[in-house]
């Protein structure tokens, strides 16, 4: 198979797990506003409700950067840059490709993107924070109370 028909079918392969996700992703949400408009209940029913929230909260967040990394991906595509990597501007191999159809590097730009902690430095790190104190207090996003009320 030809590099432009195997990426036509990825493309295809892309369109239908991002409208997957993006079902799923809606669904997550109304059974959030079920759970808010559910007030009533013994302790261990809200207790199971809140770790039933986590879990979903967790996995929205997981499909959600998966859907902005195929939502990427398929831009690549119109734009005729997928398969080429950001870095180095070579053809990712279409084995990398059929593994993660949404890589942006080639396997040695990936692996020193790894090596030198830059993979993902486009987007904001949530997960750490710094002080903006200045100070060499680091945070987890773990000590921040948020209110979502």
């Amino acid at each position: 198979m030809a590099r432009k028909d195997a990426i036509m079918k990825m493309r295809e392969i892309l369109v239908i797990r991002r409208d997957a996700l993006r079902k799923a992703l809606a669904g997550d949400l109304s059974l959030l506003k079920e759970l808010r408009e559910q007030t009533a209940g013994d302790v261990v029913d809200f207790a199971l409700d809140s770790a039933q929230h986590e879990i979903n909260s967790q996995l929205a967040e997981v499909e959600s950067r998966e859907l902005a990394s195929i939502e990427n991906a398929l831009e690549r595509m119109r734009s005729g840059h997928y398969g080429v990597c950001e870095q180095c501007a070579e053809k990712i191999p279409m084995a990398r490709l059929n593994a993660l159809p949404y890589a942006t590097l080639c396997i040695d730009c990936q692996r020193e993107a790894e090596r030198q902690g830059s993979v993902g430095s486009s987007e904001a790190d949530w997960g750490r924070l710094m002080d903006s104190s200045g100070g060499d207090v680091e945070l987890s996003i773990n000590d921040i109370e948020l209110d979502v009320s």
